[in-house]
């Protein structure tokens, strides 16, 4: 039944895009990936446990796949491979899994990566929520790119709003029953830095997933031990995700993002990278939000709406469990 499953329902949807002598269709014990010459491999892996499953704008096979491609991007990786692992419970609509294999090959066609090889286990009913997927990416860089090796003066760039994706996952839970047009921002990021890095000037890169942009901003300005300011008036967020923000008392700015991507980039490339940006439809909000300094070493000022200036601190808990 697992070979027919295989033969059936997984091999046709991943045709091998990756260069390597052995590849999925092989069903060896392993696969082989070919990395172009002078590049570094790069190496990603996560667990997705997303609920619901299907949310406005994706489904657990989105962001896996955009999820594992977007670390190695943000990394100046491109994607070349992932491997697909699925913890299915017993009696779990195999029209379902199909959907989800679909938006998982959609994601890696975008990229032009393959899925290198995988595995799936079927556990008894009750004994895990749906389905779990597990993906380990793989990528190259000529020169892979750090989360913090910037300097004082340089500008952050974000591709675009935050809040799009807790919000839309909130509002999609029977627990909230909220009515709304807000759908997930989940997309691969990767065309987005690879216009970015094609211009020049980026130093540094992180995608702002669990915890949104303060757990990300915060976690770039400790490793840097540099401080960061950003604008609050700078930080593109649209009016659902503001809504629904105040009505559930969760900040916009410490929930995960999927599809977009911080950029840490020198003052003199800061105009053409975003003006490249906004040519792309995933990056048409893109803009400068803040500035890089010396003052508070390793903290986040937020300069507010109403004039004054205060830290942004590290989210103290994950205020969204199970949104990635």
């Amino acid at each position: 039944m697992m070979g027919k499953l295989l033969a059936e329902r997984v091999l046709p949807r991943f045709p091998d895009r990756a260069s390597g002598r052995i590849g999925l269709e092989a069903l060896d014990d392993g696969a082989t990936v070919d990395v172009p010459a002078g590049c570094e491999l790069v190496v990603t892996t996560d667990s997705h446990v997303v609920k619901p499953v299907f949310f406005p704008g994706g489904n657990i096979g989105t962001l896996a796949a955009a999820g594992t491609t977007n670390d190695l991007a943000v990394m100046g990786a491109r994607p070349l491979a992932l491997t697909l692992s699925a913890i299915i419970e017993e009696g779990f609509p195999i029209a379902d899994l199909e959907r989800i294999l679909d938006a998982f090959a959609d994601v890696l066609a975008a990229v032009d990566a393959s899925v290198a090889c995988g595995d799936t286990k079927v556990m008894p009913a009750g004994e895990v929520d749906g389905i779990v997927l597990n993906t380990t990416g793989l990528g190259a860089a000529p020169h892979a790119v750090s989360d913090a090796e910037f300097a004082p003066g340089d500008r952050i760039i974000l591709t675009g709003s935050v809040g799009d994706h807790g919000m839309a996952l909130l509002a999609a839970r029977e627990d909230f029953r909220l009515a709304t047009t807000l759908e997930s921002d989940v997309a691969a990021v990767w065309p987005l830095v690879e216009i970015a890095l094609s211009i020049g000037g980026v130093r540094a890169m992180k995608d702002p997933t669990r915890g949104g942009l303060a757990a990300a901003l915060n976690e770039m300005a400790r490793k840097a031990s540099l401080g960061i300011e950003i604008v609050e008036t700078a930080i593109p967020i649209h009016d659902p995700v503001l809504g629904i923000s105040e009505i559930l008392g969760i900040s916009p700015l410490e929930v995960a993002n999927e599809g977009k991507a911080i950029l840490v980039v020198s003052p003199d490339a800061a105009a053409a990278i975003v003006e490249a940006l906004r040519e792309h439809p995933l990056g048409s909000e893109a803009t400068v939000i803040g500035t890089v300094g010396e003052e508070y070493p390793g903290r986040v000022i937020l300069a507010t709406e109403v004039g004054g200036r205060r830290f942004l601190d590290m989210p103290l808990g994950d205020p969204v469990p199970r949104i990635c």
